[in-house]
């Protein structure tokens, strides 16, 4: 991970922010790990990550530290971290160190991460709340027992330790789910990255090919234009592969003939972009191809165009399945009337997934996707969409064989997958770039 833009204001306006909300329930503390460094196997570790919470309100991307925050009479921010040790930084790099860290992140204080379990204590003592990620973590919830414990045991005028404790998690779900403008400026890049190596994998892409050596040109795009990471596993499907909805990249041969399958987007300074494009491998949609593709499209467009603040999260799917439903029909992958094909979910056979997600940090990104209060039936409504979030739309259809399927559809699957960001009036598609259209695809496949 890159170290932030000169700018950390971002950063501190969400720890203000986080501190406000805590002030407003009474004050109290809130303590957030990051990630811990994972052995891939012997002495070899895995990629670091931060821990997306983590890095939200601090920008800070070193393994071995937290954040602890307190609201009070005067609020005060405090990271722990690596002590300097110039000795590990010849084997594995620079560490800011306290000093350097509060400094730079704009902490009140920070201290050595070896100071922590001292610290802690004292710090929650007289505070009527603790904040926590509860129950994520098996060695953090040992952490905050004993914490606990130990500013019950050094009391001395009575029981001081907190009486309260919040999910942290949830309150910081509710910050990530609408993005400010320096969010929104680093997902347009990585989306616009993410696109590019879409464009790259699509013309370099032939018959006769591996699925990995489609791969590797996504992976190099991502690097080559400064992505710290895929954002997830990359899919390259192709044939009867793309049926497979989380399908990783194999060895599986590209054949003449072959739809292939993309699901890919990198991560940069945090943030996921989240593409997929279906491609005939040698630059022709067949028949029935293009009829199940161009039903793919139209259900994308229908879902975008319902996509805007005021409407509800599952408008967009509800429109991207009366199309598909309606196509299912008309293909003669179905019968019977719309409205039966979907009150039935007879449609699912070929279209299992939801038409999108949130996105942000994660490539599922945290938020709920109901409002908290239930209606007059006891239901909890679809949440209604903000200016500022951000999700994917994805329709898809995937025709396995089977005896009452039409033969020419057998083993093909299809998903063309956008990021859009929620506008007053609309939605804004940062994922075009790469086009959609089965004409503009197949004139790129011929350039």
């Amino acid at each position: 991970m890159s170290i932030p833009a000169d700018d950390i204001s971002p950063f501190v306006n969400r720890r203000q922010r986080l501190l406000d909300t805590m002030r407003a329930q009474g004050g109290g503390v809130a303590v957030l790990p990051t990630a811990p460094e994972v052995m891939r196997n012997r002495d070899a570790d895995f990629p670091y990550r931060h821990d997306s919470d983590f890095y939200y309100l601090s920008g800070f991307a070193e393994p071995e530290a937290w954040v602890v925050l307190i609201a009070g009479a005067e609020n005060r921010s405090i990271l722990f971290c690596r002590d300097k040790n110039l000795e590990r930084e010849i084997w594995d790099g620079y560490r800011f160190g306290p000093a350097a860290a509060a400094e730079r992140f704009q902490f009140d204080e920070a201290w050595p991460i070896e100071q922590l379990d001292e610290r802690l204590p004292k710090l929650l003592a007289n505070q009527p709340a603790l904040y926590a990620p509860l129950a994520s973590d098996l060695a953090v919830d040992g952490k905050l027992r004993d914490w606990l414990g130990a500013a019950r045991r050094n009391s001395r005028g009575g029981d001081t330790a907190p009486q309260r404790l919040y999910d942290l998690r949830a309150l910081l779900a509710e910050m990530r789910v609408i993005k400010d403008a320096s969010e929104l400026a680093i997902m347009r890049r990585a989306a616009k990255v993410s696109a590019d190596a879409h464009l790259r994998a699509m013309r370099t892409t032939r018959p006769g090919q591996r699925e990995y050596q489609v791969e590797a040109e996504l992976l190099h795009e991502f690097r080559s234009q400064g992505s710290q990471f895929p954002a997830y596993g990359s899919i390259v499907a192709t044939g009867a592969n793309a049926c497979v909805l989380h399908y990783r990249a194999g060895d599986a041969e590209i054949r003449d003939g072959d739809l292939v399958l993309i699901d890919a987007g990198c991560e940069i300074d945090g943030y996921a972009g989240d593409i997929t494009r279906t491609f005939p491998a040698n630059g022709r949609f067949t028949g029935p191809q293009r009829a199940l593709y161009d039903l793919t499209v139209a259900a994308n467009n229908a879902a975008a165009a319902v996509t805007r603040a005021g409407a509800r999260w599952n408008e967009g799917h509800d429109a991207a399945v009366r199309i598909l439903a309606q196509g299912m029909i008309d293909e003669k992958l179905l019968s019977g009337s719309l409205d039966g094909v979907i009150e039935s979910n007879a449609y699912a056979r070929f279209y299992m997934h939801r038409t999108g997600h949130w996105l942000g940090m994660d490539v599922h990104d945290v938020g709920d996707y109901r409002d908290p209060t239930p209606g007059a039936d006891g239901v909890r409504p679809w949440r209604t969409l903000e200016a500022g979030m951000v999700l994917t739309i994805e329709p898809g259809i995937y025709v396995r064989p089977g005896d009452d399927v039409p033969e020419h559809f057998w083993n093909i699957g299809i998903r063309t997958e956008d990021d859009a960001i929620v506008t007053d009036t609309g939605c804004e598609l940062i994922t075009r770039d790469v086009p959609i259209d089965a004409d503009a695809i197949e004139a790129l496949m011929r350039r």
